[in-house]
């Protein structure tokens, strides 16, 4: 489908000035948020995505609408998982509370542009090669298959991306204020331990986006649809990492949720091949085959983007309830916490 040039005019439009606000006027002296500021912005960026949504649905329709919220709740769940590990990334480099925020809010903006460059890349090449879409389907479930098991966590302290940023980039051990880059005795230009820290946060988000991107792909491949949700999603991630910072151990199986999601989602996009042999092995006069054969031809496309937004929802809504009524034990293991 295509999109009024006004229709991303508008969209950049209030993003930049939302982020304006946020480092301009709300934030623009570093300092540790309080619940109740974490809980306004919250509600604000939330409430800005959601009038978007209106916005689509006033001027394409209910069905796009619909696309646009699956892949928003589907992209906020997944990074709101992403938060712990950003909480170990900070932890590790001993990140002082208020400058925090200005790691985050930079590594925010250099995420529009790389991920605005991965979408369209994804998307050229699902529109050149349809079948990508299964080999995304597959590593989905792959994905998901193990996060259900003992998944690697992420060490700072063995990332590649530390050793390399070091050896080609002069970084400070210590911090400098808010600032990325000081100049040392000697005059010369040096990045600060911040600027090491806003490295790893982007690689980091570059690897969730391998999951996510994907994942999104299998609600819409609409390139607006893909992009506006995936960015309304990453706009709150600041906010939501100081609003989570101190309820990160009471949502232990949102994991599941997501996993379930990811693999969820795999299969949708893998169904069409499925479809495909089924039709062959009964023959494509059956009954069976023609309800197939319907599928295959979208005939179905709001049942099965009904059934993907409920399916999401209930997941995550599910893995938060049990999260709550079965808290972890008060002496799991000191590494798990």
């Amino acid at each position: 489908m295509e999109y009024p040039f006004w229709v991303w005019i508008l969209f950049f439009a209030v993003v930049l000035t939302a982020l304006a606000v946020d480092l301009g006027i709300a934030n623009r002296k570093s300092h540790a948020p309080k619940r109740s500021e974490t809980l306004i912005w919250s509600a604000v960026w939330v409430s800005l995505a959601l009038l978007f949504n209106g916005f689509i649905l006033w001027q394409f329709g209910g069905f796009k609408a619909k696309e646009f919220l699956t892949g928003y709740i589907i992209e906020l769940s997944l990074s709101v998982d992403n938060l712990f590990v950003f909480l170990l990334i900070f932890n590790f480099f001993k990140v002082p509370k208020k400058y925090q925020h200005r790691a985050l809010f930079w590594g925010i903006f250099m995420a529009l542009v790389l991920r605005m460059v991965m979408i369209f890349a994804g998307a050229e090449l699902v529109e050149r090669f349809n079948w990508i879409l299964y080999f995304f389907g597959a590593f989905l479930i792959y994905t998901g298959l193990k996060m259900f098991g003992d998944d690697d966590e992420f060490d700072p302290e063995e990332s590649a991306i530390v050793r390399f940023t070091t050896k080609f980039v002069r970084i400070s051990k210590h911090y400098d204020g808010e600032k990325f880059f000081v100049r040392d005795d000697a005059g010369r230009r040096t990045g600060t331990l911040l600027l090491l820290v806003l490295i790893v946060i982007n690689v980091a988000d570059l690897v969730f986006a391998v999951d996510s991107i994907p994942a999104i792909f299998g609600i819409t491949t609409d390139k607006f649809i893909v992009y506006t949700s995936n960015i309304f999603a990453i706009l709150g991630l600041r906010t939501f990492f100081f609003l989570l910072l101190d309820m990160a151990e009471k949502f232990h199986f949102l994991k599941y949720g997501l996993a379930f999601v990811l693999s969820f989602i795999g299969l949708k996009m893998l169904l069409p091949l499925l479809a495909q042999g089924l039709i062959m092995v009964i023959g494509g006069d059956s009954g069976p085959a023609h309800f197939l054969q319907s599928y295959l031809h979208h005939e179905y496309e709001q049942a099965v983007i009904n059934i993907s937004l409920g399916v999401v929802i209930g997941a995550i809504v599910v893995s938060i309830i049990l999260s709550l009524l079965f808290p972890q034990p008060a002496d799991a293991p000191a590494e798990e916490e």
